[in-house]
């Protein structure tokens, strides 16, 4: 990440330049104005060299103490936003109002390149420290800012390309800034969007952790809204008065600052009271009910709560730590506790501790992750710590049964409702969940036109089976699960916009066994009930699956186990018996064709033996890459939308493993 003396004195002479000639250039007034501030307020030179400013580790400490509480909101959103964006050469960074990093997501490799820059844990990003950069100029600017590479003040940092967005806190005031800098040279369109979506994340979290005492108020003009990112939040005290508020909240009731709205009651806002409100809210059991605007004559729908503070704590949770951080280790305290329902991974510790809060307050839960990684498991343990783990789980996967069974499974029918109908009739899946949990999995596969009936479910908490009129009215947590990415089927048309919303109160990604710090705690109580406690694992066996990427995850590991379980018969388990991780396909290239756009370039000789020494995993990773490739006739693209990865990244992870692909002209 260097410039050529050339380079560096180019971008130093179009700094001083524009300064000069004022601010009539068309790269944007903020970079410019900055650019002049730098030169002009703070005394610096964009030919000067710049060393990076950190700040003492007491104070960072201190630092990140007064802010413990957005660091606590914004750790989960900002590992989302980094595995959303599937870069490994960009990091998530969150400061304080001062500009000092006090949290950051990177690839090791990443960090490791930055870090000398200044770009880690105690750096100093304000205007006056780094000059012209994302997090310092949205500080100075007091708004959403792109920095690309060549709008940076100092040379050093002209290959970097920074965006960043405050955020607030309840009281109004900037409480951090979140960034995501980069190396590439093409800002994406989209990225501020992203970042700004996740600042509002953050602030409504912040508002739930600041006032747990407070009636939560979610509203909206339009009732598929509410309980989304889109919703205007309201935090209540009990007598009525406004304690804090979203800024969508803000816009919607037309009030510029929380000043505005904290010297006002709820029924000055609405032709509605808060014990009228959390009666009718609890009545529709917690969907939005019409209220008015006061004074006016705008509808809203809007669903008022009982505090989070008084809501009984979930007894099958372990304790959470005084300091607010989850325990590391969740287990459900259930007769139907599996030995993967261990969640040691601190991680996943953490947001099945978010699932339990959330969907105690009838918030549903969506869980997104890969084929295998434990979803129902995961929902099974959400089920058993909430407040209907009285109640049943019942579970269907809408991939396994046809469309003509899907409506019938999940509605029920009367009896001779159709050919082949149970003389009875039968009771759907959502009556049967009736006081408990409904966990739809895979519900990426559920038909269009049922996606319509269930939405209504939902909307009405009332199921009329097929073959009748008559109306039943259902209580439920709704649970649902999918390996797929919903936003992308909702652009392509294949999944309801509005649905996704209703089943989005909350979306958590369980992380694959590859990726989980608990891999050796899963292995040993795994291997524990498919083997019984007598079965044990030679040191090269434990390596061996220590080290395997595991594509199939909790799924694969469980069959791996029980084969080698059997192979030993009570004999210690080696590396004999597990086939499976020990087997090496030599895949052959096919011959070049229009068809193939990705040709291999490696003889089956070099695909066995890297042309350099890799270590165990790496030699692992490399071996299902080849398997992977050979499956899908080297077709690169192909392979980046099996492993849910972009081409670039794949290519660089090809390029480290020594997996040549040629590009036909």
């Amino acid at each position: 990440m260097t410039l050529s003396v050339r380079e560096a004195n180019n971008h130093v002479d179009r700094v001083l330049d524009l300064v000069r000639r004022g601010l009539s250039e068309d790269r944007g007034d903020i970079v410019a104005k900055s650019w002049s501030r730098c030169l002009n307020k703070y005394s610096l030179h964009p030919g000067k060299p710049h060393d990076p400013s950190f700040v003492a580790r007491v104070e960072l400490a201190e630092r990140s103490e007064r802010l413990a509480d957005v660091i606590a909101c914004a750790r989960y959103e900002m590992a989302t936003l980094y595995q959303q964006l599937a870069d490994v050469e960009t990091a998530v960074v969150l400061t304080d109002p001062d500009g000092v990093i006090v949290h950051v997501v990177s690839s090791p490799e990443f960090a490791a390149e930055v870090g000398p820059l200044g770009l880690r844990v105690g750096g100093m990003w304000s205007e006056t420290a780094a000059g012209t950069n994302g997090m310092g100029t949205c500080l100075a600017a007091g708004g959403p800012v792109s920095v690309r590479r060549e709008d940076h003040f100092f040379a050093q940092f002209t290959q970097l390309t920074c965006s960043a967005v405050p955020v607030y806190d309840p009281s109004g005031e900037i409480a951090a800034v979140l960034d995501v800098t980069s190396r590439s040279s093409l800002m994406q369109q989209h990225l501020l969007v992203l970042l700004g979506m996740t600042a509002r994340m953050i602030e409504n979290r912040l508002i739930d952790l600041r006032y747990r005492n407070a009636h939560p108020l979610h509203f909206h003009s339009r009732p598929e809204f509410v309980y989304t990112l889109h919703e205007g939040k309201l935090a209540v005290g009990g007598d009525g008065r406004i304690l804090a508020a979203n800024r969508s909240a803000l816009f919607q009731l037309g009030l510029q600052s929380m000043a505005e709205i904290r010297a006002r009651r709820i029924e000055d806002l609405f032709e509605t009271s808060l014990e009228d409100m959390l009666q009718r809210s609890t009545s529709s059991s917690f969907h939005p009910v019409v209220t008015y605007r006061a004074n006016a004559t705008l509808r809203f729908f809007a669903v008022a709560r009982r505090p989070a503070a008084s809501a009984p704590a979930p007894a099958a949770v372990a304790s959470v730590a005084t300091n607010g951080t989850p325990r590391p280790t969740l287990r459900l305290v259930s007769p139907r506790a599996t030995d993967d329902s261990i969640f040691k991974d601190a991680r996943l510790a953490a947001r099945l501790e978010t699932a339990c809060r959330v969907i105690a307050r009838q918030t549903p839960v969506l869980l997104c992750g890969e084929t295998g990684s434990g979803k129902e498991v995961f929902a099974r343990a959400v089920h058993g710590a909430s407040p209907h783990a009285s109640g049943a789980f019942v579970a269907i996967n809408c991939a396994s049964l046809p469309e003509t069974l899907i409506e019938s499974e999940l509605f029920g029918y009367r009896a001779g409702a159709f050919t082949g109908a149970q003389r009875t009739g039968r009771r759907g899946k959502i009556l049967q969940a009736d006081g408990g949990t409904l966990f739809l999995d895979e519900i990426a596969d559920m038909p269009l036109d049922l996606q319509a009936r269930l939405l209504r479910v939902l909307d009405e908490r009332q199921v009329t089976p097929l073959g009748t009129e008559e109306t039943h009215a259902v209580n439920f947590q709704l649970i649902s699960a999918s390996h797929q990415h919903l936003p992308a089927l909702v652009r392509e048309g294949r999944f309801r916009e509005d649905l996704y919303y209703r089943l989005a109160g909350i979306e958590l990604q369980i992380p694959p066994l590859r990726e989980r710090s608990d891999c050796h705690d899963l292995i040993v109580s795994v291997l524990a009930a498919e083997g019984g406690d007598d079965a044990k694992l030679s040191p090269e066996a434990e390596s061996l699956l220590m080290q395997h990427p595991w594509p199939g995850n909790i799924r694969q590991l469980r069959h791996v186990l029980r084969t080698a379980a059997a192979l030993a018969d009570g004999k210690p388990i080696t590396r004999e018996h597990l086939p499976s991780l020990l087997a090496v396909v030599a895949p052959t290239p096919p011959a070049a064709s229009a068809a193939a756009p990705r040709v291999a370039t490696e003889s089956a000789a070099t695909e066995s033996e890297p042309p350099v020494k890799l270590n165990p995993i790496q030699a692992n990773e490399r071996q299902v890459l080849l398997r992977l490739l050979e499956q899908h006739r080297w077709n690169v693209s192909n392979v980046a939308k099996a492993l849910d990865v972009s081409r670039n990244t794949l290519y660089r992870k090809l390029h480290k493993l020594h997996i040549e692909v040629s590009h036909p002209e």
